[in-house]
């Protein structure tokens, strides 16, 4: 019977019948042959010749059915394109309890200005909250994006009805202004749906303009949560953020370049 080191009783090496642990200090504790050791080793981990044929194999038989599965996706894609050739101004809502919403509408004022489509902004409810994005598009691209504040802040930081239903009209009025401007290619309207919510704006009014003086090549784009089901059904594109983890209920408060 062989010991723990792998040899056998009489000193001599069993290399090859026992783990690749077998170390060169046992056999030479053993006295062993070294030299044949390290030749059994580089032999006992030398890959079999079928066996990498076999694996190559394996790998072309997956590459051959992801190239295959993608040029099926790609013949479906071509032919669903074939039939999306028109062009035309959007109402997209974005809308859900989830974080991104502003965030969103402010990568597509990034994208408009990039492609040199003028482009606003009316920003209601936050009021002279300090967002990056205010200082950023007031600062760096004012020719490109008018940026308007409307609002003195959150409804429950105001706590005056008659006040938020002012600032409201006027940041609608202001929207309005811009929308009907036909070098003017996308407005965001950033919060909106709060001042909608709240009855500040009337729903009927809102959505009757956008579907009658919105020009044909204007996108329009509303931000905020609880989207009454009038604008959605107006809408072109709509889409709901859901809320899966927020760290604000874990105790951490809203941070700068994240949430503003």
């Amino acid at each position: 019977m062989g010991d723990l080191s792998g040899h056998g009783r009489g000193g001599g090496c069993v290399w090859g019948k026992t783990s690749l642990s077998h170390s060169l200090f046992t056999c030479f504790i053993a006295g062993c042959d070294t030299r044949q050791h390290r030749h059994q080793q580089a032999q006992t981990v030398r890959p079999r010749q079928g066996d990498v044929k076999l694996e190559n194999d394996t790998t072309n038989d997956e590459n051959a059915r992801h190239n295959a599965k993608m040029k099926a996706i790609k013949a479906a894609r071509d032919k669903m394109m074939e039939s999306k050739t028109e062009e035309k101004g959007l109402i997209i809502v974005h809308t859900g309890p989830g974080k991104g919403k502003s965030s969103s509408a402010f990568g597509m004022i990034m994208r408009a200005i990039a492609h040199g489509m003028p482009c606003g902004v009316v920003q209601f409810i936050k009021g002279n909250w300090d967002t990056g994005e205010k200082s950023f598009l007031r600062e760096r691209f004012a020719a490109e994006c008018e940026f308007v504040v409307s609002g003195e802040g959150f409804t429950w930081e105001t706590q005056d009805r008659e006040r938020d239903i002012v600032a409201a009209q006027a940041g609608w009025a202001k929207a309005k202004e811009m929308i009907r401007n036909p070098e003017m290619r996308l407005i965001v309207l950033d919060e909106i749906n709060i001042a909608l919510r709240y009855d500040y704006l009337d729903i009927d009014e809102v959505v009757d303009f956008l579907l009658t003086e919105k020009p044909e090549m204007t996108h329009v784009v509303l931000t905020g949560r609880n989207a009454k089901p009038e604008l959605i059904e107006a809408a072109d594109l709509v889409t709901e953020m859901t809320l899966v983890k927020h760290p604000f209920r874990d105790g951490i408060k809203a941070q700068a370049g994240v949430e503003f």
